[in-house]
């Protein structure tokens, strides 16, 4: 029996917008895909590289950071902190030929539902077309 693939992405959602957007999503009704785990923290400047290297590292496909949009943050500065980690996070991944497209950052607002939907669609598309990471297979630590 063949087995589909299905790909395993990671979203981690700021508390204040991301995470409120994607409840909008759902109450909505609007189409997100099944294989995303959400994880909410409290603000998309916490979110930690290390967070995002272990996750791929443990097998994770894709990997989403979502945020308030530029000039909304509840702690002012944090989603600036947080393009400044993903640019990082990009050239760890290129230096490390790890594919960098696997990893994503948007800016989705508390009453942007649809954008949510969307982001999570293409995203989804795109890790389809990449196919399984390259690390999962791989043992090399």
């Amino acid at each position: 029996m063949n087995k589909e693939y299905s790909p395993q992405i990671i979203a981690f959602l700021c508390k204040w917008c991301a995470y409120a957007g994607a409840d909008l999503a759902g109450s909505s009704r609007l189409k997100v895909p099944s294989p995303i785990v959400p994880i909410r923290v409290m603000c998309s400047g916490r979110i930690d590289p290390l967070y995002i290297i272990k996750a791929f590292l443990k097998g994770a496909d894709g990997i989403m950071m979502l945020g308030c949009h530029p000039g909304d943050c509840h702690y002012e500065k944090g989603n600036y902190n947080a393009r400044r980690r993903f640019i990082l996070l990009q050239k760890i991944f290129e230096n490390l030929d790890l594919e960098p497209e696997r990893i994503g950052l948007w800016w989705v607002s508390a009453s942007e539902g649809q954008r949510f939907s969307k982001v999570t669609n293409e995203f989804n598309g795109r890790i389809n077309k990449l196919g399984p990471s390259p690390v999962r297979e791989e043992i090399f630590l």
